[in-house]
C-alpha cells in the first residue's frame, strides 16, 4: 500500500473502533485528576499487566495519597508495596526519584512538554506520549506492545517491526491528530478482546475486511 492508501485504511478502522468503543478509556485507573499518578501507573507498567497495575496503586495511593507523601517515602517503602509489579527496586527509585522532582522543579504538576518530561527517571516516549494524550488532549502515539502488533498485522509497517519510536513515527503520518490518544486507548481493548498476541480471533473480527494479516492467511 502507498502512504495515501494506509492513511485511508487507517481512517475507516479508526472509525470501526469507534463504534466498537465508544469510551476510549485508559486502561491505567488513575482518576483522572492527579497527573502524577498516571506518571507512577506507567512507570509500573513495565513488563506487568495494567489490571495488577491497577490492584497495587490501590494499595499504594491510599498510603501516599498526593506527589509530596509519595516523595518523602523512602525506595525501600515504595518497593515493598509495588513487588507484585516486577523490577520493583528499579521502578521504587524511578518513582520517588520522579515525586520528587515533581514537586521540586514543576510544583507537583506533570508537565506538558516531551523534552520535560523525558528528564523523568523511568519516563520514555511511550509514557510521555500516555502524559500528553491523556493529561492535555495533545496528539499522541503510545506504541506499547498491542498497538505495535495490531498495527503490523493492519499492513502499516512488516510484522516484523518491534521498534516503538519507528512506529510512533510512522502512525504519527497515519493516524489522523486529534484522534491519536483515543485510538491508542481503543487498540488496546481491540487488541485484549479480538486481535490477541497468540489466537488472534479473525473469524470474529469486525474489521477483519481492512486487514492484510485477515488477508493473507484467508488465501491459505
Amino acid at each position: 500500500m502507498t502512504k495515501k492508501q494506509k492513511k485511508a485504511v487507517m481512517a475507516e478502522i479508526v472509525g470501526e473502533l469507534e463504534s466498537l468503543y465508544p469510551e476510549a478509556l485508559c486502561a491505567l485507573k488513575w482518576g483522572g485528576t492527579d497527573g502524577w499518578r498516571l506518571m507512577v501507573m506507567g512507570r509500573l507498567s513495565a513488563q506487568c499487566t495494567d489490571k495488577r497495575v491497577n490492584e497495587v496503586c490501590e494499595i499504594l495511593f491510599e498510603k501516599y495519597p498526593t506527589v509530596e507523601s509519595l516523595a518523602s517515602a523512602s525506595a525501600e517503602e515504595i518497593g515493598e508495596i509495588i513487588k507484585p509489579c516486577g523490577l520493583w527496586r528499579t521502578k521504587a527509585a524511578n518513582i520517588k526519584a520522579e515525586c520528587e522532582l515533581l514537586c521540586e522543579q514543576y510544583g507537583g504538576i506533570v508537565p506538558d512538554d516531551m523534552d520535560e518530561l523525558l528528564k523523568f527517571p523511568g519516563v520514555g516516549r511511550k509514557i510521555a506520549n500516555l502524559l500528553l494524550g491523556d493529561l492535555y488532549g495533545r496528539p499522541a502515539i503510545v506504541a506499547d506492545t498491542h498497538c505495535i502488533r495490531i498495527c503490523g498485522r493492519f499492513g502499516m509497517y512488516p510484522t516484523s517491526l518491534k521498534d516503538a519510536h519507528k512506529v510512533e513515527k510512522i502512525l504519527v503520518e497515519l493516524v489522523e491528530p486529534e484522534k491519536q490518544s483515543d485510538f491508542c486507548h481503543r487498540i488496546v481493548m481491540f487488541g485484549r478482546d479480538v486481535c490477541t498476541a497468540r489466537s488472534p480471533k479473525c473469524s470474529e473480527c469486525p474489521i477483519s475486511q481492512l486487514c492484510e494479516y485477515n488477508s493473507k492467511n484467508s488465501k491459505k
